[in-house]
């Protein structure tokens, strides 16, 4: 399993490549219905690599972590797709809310509560 400290450093290094890949086509993703939606996508990815990012920094630091990661992954991957389409948005929290769904049925299944 990777450490805290490499799961970070790869999490921030997807982040960058995918914002920089998303503004580079920004263009061809507010193009049509279709890549509309897909911009709101992969801006929910920037939310899931971005959470993943300020989690493991806050393990790093001996944080607990809570709902301010959640918060300020979801802002920065809202602003993101704002820059694309209007649309974006909507589809980005849309997607955003059933990653983070998802995540906490996994941690559930994986700690036992």
């Amino acid at each position: 399993m990777a450490g805290a400290g490499s799961s970070m450093m790869y999490s921030f290094l997807l982040f960058t490549v995918s914002l920089s890949l998303q503004e580079m086509y920004r263009g061809k993703l507010s193009s049509s219905e279709l890549f509309t939606i897909l911009g709101g996508f992969i801006s929910s990815l920037l939310f899931l690599v971005l959470l993943t990012f300020i989690g493991n920094f806050q393990e790093t630091l001996g944080m607990r972590t809570g709902w301010g990661a959640v918060i300020i992954a979801e802002v920065v991957a809202l602003i993101a797709a704002s820059t694309v389409h209007r649309v974006c948005i909507t589809t980005c929290f849309l997607f955003s809310a059933g990653i983070l769904y998802e995540i906490n049925k996994l941690s559930g299944i994986a700690f036992q509560r």
